[in-house]
């Protein structure tokens, strides 16, 4: 018996850095994304021999420990490790597992396609599988956040686990108490389409360690940095503005909120933006885009390119030219997925 599960990665189309508990807490966050054709990968193989393995297959990472209800966490394979501690600890009375288990991911860590979280709950989706657990969307999303925030400790927002479990375009709320509303927009055919074919993704092939600025973001906003807290205000406005010009269909105006969102953003933290990330925007704008933002919490990764779709191929030639990776994502509809394959 095999159990495969998948998740999508998502685009931060606005509202990024609002869904850190030490901003909304205090002032609530808003968030808008999208999920595309990109995922994180999990597959369990079950087995009788009192052992666990672990498999990274992206990063070439490869871990075997005796089957115990709690093992230790790994540098490497912390995700995969601390995932399992938590749902034997939860889930299944201590009782400890034997399995096999490979991942793998359509984008590096670090890429600012919310890659981390995604795997974590494309391993979560792949337990509630085998083990018939009774965990809906809010529930995977809410465990994914629990896990990496708290038993882990890595630094981080809340989007991309409710990104990863529900799918699709997404306008989701944040509030104290871990109060969160997943809001599914229901755009039109030709609004997506429009907007698919509008978009360039960009690889700078800068893979950046996002917990460092989202840390220096938590600190502004401790410490009521002034500056950095009204960006986020900014940042937090500009999402609003951005799904009523979606649901509108206004692509002029999600351009300018996609400028706007980005000028705000790079003032809530150093290293958001650096020189080469300023040299490449103003590449980008000056070979066809008409606006960009890094996705994710910035200091590299990919960036976001908004254009005329007559202006694509021009966009995409010239930034061939560079050394980055370019890409035409898709949007995609459905969530975090799970099956099982009974071997014959």
């Amino acid at each position: 018996m095999l159990i495969r599960s998948k998740a999508p990665l998502r685009l931060g189309l606005a509202g990024g850095g609002t869904d850190i508990s030490s901003y909304y807490n205090l002032h609530g966050g808003y968030i808008l994304n999208a999920t595309i054709d990109m995922y994180a990968y999990c597959t369990i193989e079950p087995t009788d021999d009192n052992s666990i393995t672990f498999i990274a297959a992206d990063i070439e990472k490869q871990e075997a420990y005796p089957s115990s209800p709690c093992i230790e966490i790994h540098r490497d394979l912390k995700l995969h490790t601390g995932v399992y501690n938590s749902i034997v600890k939860k889930f299944n009375n201590n009782r400890a597992l034997s399995f096999r288990m490979t991942t793998y991911s359509d984008a590096p860590a670090g890429s600012g396609l919310g890659s981390s979280s995604t795997m974590v709950v494309a391993i979560i989706k792949a337990y509630v599988e085998w083990l018939n657990l009774p965990l809906g969307e809010y529930d995977i999303a809410a465990l994914s956040y629990e896990i990496e925030r708290s038993d882990l400790q890595l630094a981080g927002g809340k989007q991309d686990q409710y990104a990863a479990t529900f799918g699709g375009f997404n306008f989701m709320e944040f509030y104290q108490d871990e109060k969160v509303i997943v809001n599914p927009l229901r755009l039109k055919r030709w609004i997506r389409n429009e907007l698919e074919n509008s978009l360039v993704l960009y690889y700078t092939g800068v893979s950046r360690e996002s917990s460092n600025i989202i840390r220096q973001q938590i600190e502004n906003t401790k410490n009521n940095n002034v500056k950095s807290i009204e960006s986020m205000h900014e940042i937090k406005k500009q999402a609003i503005k951005m799904k009523e010009s979606l649901l509108m269909g206004d692509f002029k105006s999600f351009s300018q909120c996609l400028t706007d969102g980005w000028n705000a953003k790079k003032n809530a933290a150093e290293g958001i933006s650096n020189p080469f990330i300023n040299e490449l925007m103003d590449y980008i704008l000056a070979n066809g885009a008409e606006a960009g933002k890094i996705s994710g919490a910035g200091g590299g990764g990919f960036i976001m390119c908004f254009c005329d779709p007559c202006k694509r191929m021009t966009l995409i030639r010239a930034l061939k030219k560079r050394d980055g990776v370019v890409m035409t994502p898709s949007f995609t509809e459905l969530g975090t997925q799970a099956w099982t394959i009974y071997n014959n």
